[in-house]
């Protein structure tokens, strides 16, 4: 009897409790897959992370749960985490499944968009935020790609995730991080000059989200990562030019200062944000009363055709000078949606990773000679009118022409 108990039990396999279907997104060492509970038949998220490609950065993904442990059910505007396992080769997040897309998509598909509209959704997104604050964990990566909708009805609930480079801050500190990251056009000034930073910089991305969301266009818009930061440093932007601007109040854009303040600590707080009158109204007093859509429209879309023609001319200059282009092949692809990279978003908490803008593709453009071809700014900050977009549209197609006659 005794040996029998000194001999030690196998352990027991236990049987996954989860099909995976169809693929949602894909990062660079995860991909997001559709599932469903075995047992109850509930569709969830989960997020399939290869543990391989993971090796040296395990931590990233033990902090991701670590905040999402502690703030999961707690919120209704920030994503669930249901459940977690590992297998041999992977570990899975398993969250709730957003069904209802990505912020900006929803806005795209409306009838109509009013500055009230914006509030609300910003409101969503504070109230969250300082759940998040209060419970002593900064977010650092919030953009609209990572603000999705529960569900496709209208009054679904707005979800924040990606938590993938959240951290849980010590309440006794204020300056506890130094490392750089997020998405370089939401980052907050002391991101970059590594002062360290804490709960404030989520206050500054909220106040470029809502730049964007107000008129389609970031703040500190540029041509390159480098001019960004450096526009960044000084908050150097503009509410121009006034033509997009006009229908915007007054209150709205007080609100956005408040929050792109230089020196964190003179930053609003999110409960400060939430009291501010923009957030506050009860009425739409305080509020513009015009339809935002036409202008959002027109111009999230003619900067994303921009961005993605400034990449390819890029790298049609970097093949050129490296003497790559005798290597080029084929036709000029007429879908520049196509072979745009997957966005890991769609219902789960994403990965940190997701830098890339939705929409960006092949869009086959250089200048024909031998000199790279010299683009504008992406308007400095300032938009873009519609004479700057019909000439840089003859500037790219002259472009394509001149690329591409010598393939014939």
């Amino acid at each position: 009897m005794a040996t029998q108990q000194q001999q030690p039990q196998q352990a027991q396999i236990q049987p996954c409790r989860y099909k995976t279907g169809k693929t949602l997104g894909a990062g660079s060492y995860s991909v997001v897959k559709e599932c469903v509970h075995i047992e109850t038949g509930r569709y969830y998220a989960a997020k399939v992370i290869n543990k391989r490609l993971m090796a040296g950065r395990e931590h990233m993904v033990r902090n991701e749960i670590a905040v999402l442990k502690k703030v999961s059910m707690g919120h209704r505007n920030i994503l669930t985490l249901v459940d977690y396992f590992e297998t041999m080769n992977n570990l899975y997040l398993v969250t709730d499944l957003a069904l209802g897309g990505e912020l900006f998509d929803r806005i795209c598909r409306k009838g109509s968009y009013f500055e009230s509209d914006a509030a609300d959704l910003v409101r969503a997104t504070l109230s969250a935020v300082a759940y998040l604050h209060d419970h002593g964990i900064v977010h650092r990566d919030l953009k609209p790609e990572n603000l999705l909708f529960r569900t496709p009805e209208d009054n679904a609930d707005l979800l924040i995730a990606d938590f993938g480079l959240s951290r849980i801050m010590d309440e006794e500190q204020f300056h506890v991080l130094t490392t750089t990251c997020g998405t370089p056009g939401y980052m907050a000034p002391e991101i970059f000059k590594k002062s360290g930073h804490g709960k404030p910089v989520d206050i500054w991305a909220i106040g470029v989200i809502t730049y964007f969301l107000l008129c389609g266009y970031t703040p500190f818009d540029r041509e390159s990562n480098l001019e960004e930061m450096q526009a960044i440093l000084v908050a150097d932007y503009s509410f121009t030019p006034l033509e997009y601007w006009r229908g915007v109040s007054a209150t709205a854009r007080d609100f956005i200062r408040r929050c792109l303040t230089i020196e964190p600590t003179a930053r609003m707080t999110a409960h400060d944000a939430l009291s501010h009158a923009w957030i506050a109204a009860s009425d739409t007093d305080a509020q513009g009363h015009e339809d935002l859509l036409p202008v959002v429209k027109k111009n999230f879309n003619a900067r994303r055709t921009l961005h993605a023609a400034i990449d390819t001319i890029r790298a049609i200059n970097q093949l050129r000078a490296g003497g790559g282009a005798a290597m080029m092949d084929g036709a000029l692809s007429r879908d520049p949606g196509k072979g745009a990279p997957p966005n890991d978003a769609a219902g789960a908490d994403g990965s940190p990773d997701r830098g890339q803008p939705t929409g960006r593709g092949a869009g086959g453009a250089g200048d024909g000679g031998g000199e790279p071809m010299q683009i504008d700014s992406r308007g400095n900050g300032h938009g873009q009118t519609e004479e700057m977009i019909r000439e840089q549209e003859r500037r790219i197609r002259e472009t394509q022409a001149g690329l591409w006659a010598g393939r014939r």
